[in-house]
């Protein structure tokens, strides 16, 4: 089984593009911070996770999150290389996204992030004309 689940900042805004073709595909490109929970001396204190959303959850990670704002994230990880232009194999890990949802209210976070609004700390409310177009109800 290959499961990834985890919890982490947004580290800059997502990167939007849009696949060519008869039907073009959102994806978005983002690096979440994932705080260690233990560290050792003149180690980092997270890690920088990148992730690939596509569809219908890319659109909402890049209408609902940006720098600096909490998110859960549910995914496979997936695994690659490529030889860089110096010819030396560079190996890459990715969570390929499944889900994502919101880890904070929007009052408690230092990001900023749309035009949510929260009823109170621990949920958070997205404008009722937008539901519609989330893939989740």
């Amino acid at each position: 089984m290959n499961k990834w689940c985890g919890t982490g900042r947004f580290v800059r805004d997502a990167e939007i593009r849009y696949s060519q073709g008869d039907k073009p595909c959102c994806f978005a490109k983002f690096t979440i911070a994932v705080n260690r929970r233990f560290k050792r001396d003149d180690e980092p204190d997270a890690d920088f996770i990148q992730c690939t959303a596509f569809g219908k959850t890319a659109e909402v990670v890049e209408k609902y999150f940006s720098k600096g704002m909490k998110i859960e994230v549910t995914g496979e990880i997936r695994t690659g290389s490529y030889t860089n232009k110096d010819g030396i194999k560079v190996y890459t890990t990715e969570i390929s996204v499944e889900n994502v949802e919101f880890a904070e209210s929007k009052q408690s976070g230092s990001g900023g992030g749309g035009n949510s609004r929260t009823t109170d700390n621990s949920f958070m409310d997205i404008p009722g004309d937008d539901l519609e177009e989330l893939p989740f109800s």
